[in-house]
């Protein structure tokens, strides 16, 4: 059974800067990409992802140059580092993964494994 615990999330005024883990357990073979999701009450938006074998990453169009993901050389954690943040980043931001390709983690049909997630609040 594997799992994915977020945490890090937290309350910032805008333009502050937050990073959040996520600590991957319960499956001893290497997952294809993982990534993190935001969900806001009526929407559910990928942020960002990554592959694990080459470090390839992608991120929304609301967030490039903001946000950054990452993960350790053993691929059982998950970074995403936020700066210069906005009221409308604000949401539950959860962790993902998939065993497959990184545009597996880039939606929600290709996902076999997500975090409860950790909130964010940006206040202006």
């Amino acid at each position: 059974q594997v799992q994915l615990v977020e945490s890090g999330g937290g309350s910032v005024q805008a333009g502050g800067s937050l990073t959040l883990s996520c600590s991957r357990s319960g499956d001893p073979y290497p997952m294809g990409c993982m990534g993190w999701v935001r969900e806001s009450p009526g929407e559910q938006r990928w942020v960002a992802a990554t592959t694990l074998h080459n470090g390839r990453k992608e991120y929304d169009a609301a967030v490039k140059g903001r946000f950054t993901i990452s993960a350790d050389d053993t691929g059982n954690t998950l970074y995403l580092r936020m700066s210069s943040l906005k009221p409308e980043d604000t949401a539950l931001y959860r962790c993902v993964a998939s065993h497959g390709p990184i545009g597996y983690c880039t939606s929600p049909a290709g996902i076999d494994d997500w975090g409860q997630g950790t909130q964010v609040t940006v206040s202006s």
